[in-house]
């Protein structure tokens, strides 16, 4: 046999041992995308997730600034009308990083619940900031799965505005602890 012979047995001139090894990268980078594919997909799942629950603050605190009463009434109103606009602003975000990643962004909010108390309205308010970081906090983990660093510092940001919702809602409910007519 000629060692400067080159075995074209694939019949297109391709050495079989170039032909090999370009199929064995074939299958490596098919088997990552698919990895990245099911890890964008668990991705979008949750972004979705995220997505029903900013649809539920936005409506949350604009029912919460409606049924507000009593002599506390005009600072809940202001304090709930005042997280609408960032809310809202999360929700876009979710809606369009999910539409980038090619899923479809969810029109269904989570529930919300109405309660018949100025103090009731506050503490599902509290409920669901602390909710919002948790699932933020798990987003963040799958983000950086899925090699999406720019998405996991977004996320890192919506994280600190969920803190300062929650932080507020809670100074709000320690100041009720004296004051029954809230």
């Amino acid at each position: 046999m000629d060692p400067d012979r080159k075995d074209t047995a694939a019949g297109d001139g391709t050495d079989l041992a170039s032909k090999m090894a370009g199929n064995a990268r074939g299958i490596e980078e098919e088997a990552t995308s698919m990895a990245n594919n099911d890890k964008t997909k668990a991705l979008i799942d949750g972004l979705n997730k995220d997505l029903a629950g900013e649809l539920a603050a936005v409506i949350q605190y604009t029912t919460y600034a409606a049924v507000a009463k009593g002599v506390h009434r005009p600072a809940l109103v202001e304090f709930f009308e005042a997280e609408v606009p960032d809310e809202l602003g999360h929700a876009k975000f979710l809606a369009n990083k999910i539409a980038a990643f090619g899923g479809t962004p969810t029109t269904k909010p989570n529930p919300v619940t109405i309660p018949d108390s100025n103090r009731g309205l506050l503490e599902e308010v509290l409920k669901a900031e602390t909710q919002a970081i948790k699932d933020y906090t798990e987003r963040i983990k799958q983000a950086e799965d899925a090699g999406e660093t720019g998405l996991k510092v977004q996320l890192e940001d919506q994280v600190l505005d969920e803190t300062n919702h929650r932080e507020e809602t809670a100074k709000l409910l320690e100041q009720t602890v004296t004051s029954n007519d809230l």
